[in-house]
């Protein structure tokens, strides 16, 4: 008994020798610290009086406690049991955040700025966004946060005033910036101390951006992520990983989060310029490649939001945006060459998909959009053939709406270009075929919506309501064709031809329907020829001359031809058609889909009632937990595909460089593409895949396998009999 009360006054002993130089040690770490950053000493006197004022007494007290506790429990103890005591202590060590310390934080650098409330506040943000991560040795931080309303505040005064803080500390303008500025500041002094500051911040949000799911909680830290975007230009690995992120969100979110995502990417390739161009262009394409796969009535708004954005972004640097251009409308020529060549229906199948006519009707837009810059004015003439190539490809009325899509852009191309494009021919050729110079053999049949499809069924082009749909629309497009030079010189004898054949289609049809409407255009065209002989009567230079660009220049402006007058009203008929045929529609972003040239100005108008949305976002009880993922419910079987499509996506997404467009076959495109089968009499009905078998094909295989388990049997009872 002696000898254990001995033994444990020596350790008693030692104990107490090691707290006095524990007490020491830290009286000296806090001498230094004090020395090195006076501020933080300043503020933790201020703030956590405790911590400095310490004795080797409290210290003595806490180990004779622990001496009492080890006297009760085994002399033994295992090291692993040992390990996990080190780290509940070291967990208990850590502070835990209150509403108070983040008021009194927030207030200290509202009236102070000082830079040891920033560098608090920063650790609290970096556990913030990263509370509920699976990462037991992660010691650099020395805060912990247990609540949803303290995360919150966290959350929002850092993404509100983080900005204006750090444009304080490195003297910067309160908003805006380019590159260049932040160039010339890595220079100074100032970056040097604050630098990790900044990047703090921006790993930080990045890292939170990540474990988000809700959109509206995207939405606002994106927005004001984007005020911060110029000090990117200092960080190329955040800089890549920020816009990686925001194209994800741009191609598969929801609700504003595509549009903020646009503005986001938007302003960051203005302020930082030609460090993210290409990886934004590239990135932007390859996801409207993936959005435009198919179309429906619902998706059609969407796919235009889409072009838009990409459109509008590319008239951020259009010398750069004209190599890309260049490359992706070189990619389509050879896919047509190819089909061209080997006239194989798998060919044939690449270039009638809805990614190759909807990146057709991308670069169309950005030809309208841009077709007077210098830049881009050379891509009309290629790109125009590409489009006229891929309307002859197959002349057979079962793709009629594919040509009617091609003319349509043609039109526009010929209009913002103001080049001429002979879009007449393609529209009358198909109205002397024979399936639309007769009377309908197969019913009146389902209403078609001519911009949803691009082939359509041998039953569906015998119907009524298949070719009122095409007849109306070779009007429609004709008359926009020839409204186009209805003011041109030479009116009188571009439209004699096509005069001459619409003539000749009102004889031959027996359907009086279109009689009534092709009559009226050529009505219409009479007198347009009427009005430009009458004014040309008084001229004498020649249709080649300069100066005929200017004839009935006044009249163009006011749209005084009877021809304008004429399609103005075919405009609000095929309007009116459109919208009885739209069963329902998809609104993208908060207020609108179209993007205009002020679209920065509007931002910043709403600032503040986005910061109001902002603040009832955040003041939800989202926090993220470790546990999350363990307790996720089963996922049933259209999840699982829909998660695996997601998943393919994102690797697309992940891709540097674009080689070649590849559009492939899959996702049921094989339906779109012209086969054999179809033509001999298989009336329009899909190619089988694989797994799936007709009614006969199964008896067939059902009788084949009977036969040789059969012929199995009796091969048995012969061998059976010869060894008897």
């Amino acid at each position: 008994m002696d000898a254990e009360f001995a033994d444990k006054d020596g350790t008693r002993r030692r104990k107490s020798a090691k707290s006095g130089g524990q007490a020491k040690e830290h009286k000296d770490q806090l001498q230094r610290l004090q020395e090195k950053d006076p501020d933080f000493y300043e503020f933790l006197k201020e703030h956590d009086k405790q911590l400095l004022q310490f004795g080797d007494e409290d210290i003595d007290e806490d180990i004779g406690t622990d001496v009492v506790e080890e006297e009760e429990e085994e002399a033994e103890v295992d090291d692993d049991e040992s390990s996990d005591h080190e780290i509940e202590e070291e967990k208990a060590s850590k502070r835990v955040i209150t509403t108070e310390m983040v008021d009194s934080w927030c207030n200290s650098i509202r009236e102070d700025g000082k830079v040891a409330g920033i560098r608090t506040l920063m650790r609290a943000f970096h556990t913030a966004c990263h509370y509920g991560d699976d990462k037991k040795d992660d010691t650099s931080t020395k805060f912990c946060v247990m609540s949803s309303t303290v995360f919150n505040k966290i959350m929002l005064f850092v993404l509100l005033e983080m900005d204006g803080v750090l444009r304080k500390l490195l003297k910067l303008p309160s908003s805006g910036g380019k590159k260049e500025i932040i160039l010339e500041l890595s220079r100074k002094k100032q970056w040097k101390n604050y630098s990790h500051v900044v990047k703090s911040y921006l790993g930080n949000a990045l890292h939170v951006l990540n474990q988000m799911t809700d959109t509206e909680m995207i939405s606002f830290t994106l927005r004001r992520l984007k005020y911060s975007s110029v000090f990117l230009a200092a960080f190329p690995s955040l800089l890549r990983k920020y816009v990686k992120v925001a194209l994800h969100f741009w191609g598969t979110g929801g609700g504003a989060l595509p549009v903020v995502s646009f503005l986001f990417l938007r302003d960051v390739c203005i302020r930082v310029g030609s460090d993210c161009l290409d990886e934004c262009f590239k990135g932007m394409y390859k996801a409207y490649v993936l959005n435009c796969q198919f179309i429906n009535a619902a998706k059609l708004q969407h796919i235009q939001f889409l072009q838009n954005c990409v459109i509008e972004l590319f008239g951020v640097d259009l010398s750069t945006a004209y190599q890309h251009a260049f490359v992706f409308i070189r990619q389509l020529a050879m896919i047509l060459r190819e089909a061209l060549n080997t006239r194989t229906k798998e060919a044939f199948r690449k270039v009638y998909e809805w990614k190759f006519i909807n990146c057709l009707e991308l670069w169309t837009g950005c030809i309208c959009a841009y077709g007077t810059e210098a830049d881009f004015k050379p891509l009309a003439y290629p790109l125009t053939q590409i489009i006229a190539g891929v309307a002859r490809l197959v002349p057979t009325a079962r793709y009629f709406p594919l040509r009617l899509r091609c003319a349509r852009m043609l039109n526009r191309i010929a209009s913002s270009t103001g080049s001429f494009i002979p879009v007449s021919m393609l529209l009358l050729d198909m109205l002397e075929m024979k399936e639309l110079n007769r009377a309908p053999t197969g019913g009146v049949g389902k209403a078609v919506d001519l911009r949803t499809i691009l082939k359509v069924s041998k039953p569906t082009v015998k119907t009524r309501a298949f070719q009122e749909a095409c007849v109306f629309s070779v009007i429609d497009e004709l008359a926009e064709h020839l409204a186009q030079w209805s003011y041109s010189v030479a009116f009188f004898e571009l439209s004699f031809i096509p005069a001459v054949r619409l003539r000749s289609f009102c004889k031959s049809t027996k359907v009086e329907r279109f009689r009534k409407s092709l009559r009226q255009l050529i009505r219409q065209i009479e007198a347009n020829s009427a009005f430009t002989n009458e004014k040309r009567m008084s001229v004498s230079y020649m249709p080649n001359n300069p100066a005929a660009t200017s004839f009935l220049e006044d009249e163009k402006k006011a749209g005084a031809s009877p021809l304008s007058q004429y399609v103005s009203t075919l405009r609000h008929r095929a309007q009116q058609r459109n919208n009885s045929l739209m069963e329902s529609s998809v609104v993208v972003g908060e207020n609108s889909s179209i993007f205009g040239n002020k679209t920065t100005e509007s931002d910043e108008e709403d600032d503040d009632t986005q910061n109001e949305k902002g603040t009832a976002v955040f003041s939800s009880s989202w926090l993220p937990r470790s546990g999350s993922k363990d307790k996720q419910p089963k996922e049933s079987g259209e999840e699982k595909k829909k998660k695996k499509t997601k998943e393919l996506d994102e690797f697309a997404m992940d891709e540097d460089v674009v080689e070649d467009l590849v559009l492939s076959d899959e996702d049921g495109s094989l339906s779109d593409g012209p086969s054999d089968e179809d033509d001999d009499g298989e009336k329009g009905k899909a190619p089988l895949r694989p797994n799936q078998q007709t009614k006969e094909q199964k008896k067939v295989s059902t009788k084949t396998s009977k036969k040789k388990k059969s012929h199995a049997n009796k091969s048995k009872k012969r061998k059976r009999t010869s060894s008897n």
